[in-house]
């Protein structure tokens, strides 16, 4: 049973986590603390090397790592000066069981759940289809909610990276939020969005719901333990009225 959650700030992103903290709070028997950031906390000897191992080097490549002297000294900058880091895939498998041994012995038992919010990107390698995917969560002891993946993760509407492509080959660059949002059709949350912290709160209770239960996600539409492949259902699930599925909203409607 899970008796005390521990959150960890991104400073780097929009995340209010001391938002998140206290709604996961009113929804859980559990004690809720916010500490900072967890590569900051926990921080030891190796983890730039583990950082520089875990890169993904290409979509469509199985092995992960450089540990090159260049790539280690660029993950000690990006630990000391995160606000630097970017574009970079890390597989959140490997990055999950780094942190965990950055653990303290005392805290690293199930009682205990580790929620890192963080402002890197990671994946999951997929066997069906032979290619990296980036994630939102990878879920276990640290629980590992990634920022840049709630705007990346989930497919958006096909008609967004049609616009994306047709602003780049006009003007060399991202077309911004404005131009994305009064071009194309759908929802979708793009960087820095100003419902970051809403959306982010679902996947911070599913790191609890997995820990307490063993259940990974909800297979409803809808229900913020939802695990959503495209934008248009993130934003149902973890945006939207009702909150939770009839099954789930008797555990955890504030």
């Amino acid at each position: 049973m899970v008796e005390r959650v521990i959150c960890y700030r991104a400073p780097t992103t929009v995340a209010d986590v001391e938002e998140i903290a206290d709604w996961v709070d009113g929804r859980i028997d559990a004690d809720v603390t916010v500490r900072d950031r967890f590569l900051e906390v926990h921080r030891d000897d190796d983890l730039a090397e583990h950082f520089a191992e875990a890169r993904v080097p290409s979509a469509y490549e199985r092995e992960t790592g450089n540990t090159m002297l260049g790539t280690i000294r660029y993950e000690e900058r990006a630990l000391e000066h995160p606000e630097r880091e970017g574009g970079v895939l890390y597989d959140g498998v490997q990055i999950q069981r780094a942190l965990n041994t950055a653990l303290p012995a005392d805290e690293r038992g199930l009682e205990t759940l580790h929620v890192s919010i963080l402002d890197r990107a990671i994946g999951t390698w997929g066997d069906h289809d032979g290619r990296w995917h980036k994630r939102v969560t990878v879920l276990g002891q640290p629980a590992l909610v990634s920022v840049p993946g709630l705007y990346e993760a989930p497919a958006k509407p096909e008609e967004y990276y049609k616009e994306k492509q047709r602003h780049a080959l006009l003007s060399g660059d991202t077309p911004p939020r404005e131009v994305l949002e009064n071009q194309v059709d759908g929802e979708f949350l793009i960087e820095d969005d100003p419902r970051t912290t809403d959306a982010l709160k679902g996947y911070a209770l599913q790191a609890f719901h997995y820990l307490e239960t063993g259940e990974a996600f909800c297979d409803r539409e809808g229900c913020r333990l939802f695990n959503a492949h495209y934008h248009e259902d993130l934003i149902d699930a973890q945006l939207r009225e009702p909150a939770f599925c009839s099954e789930h909203a008797p555990l955890y409607e504030g």
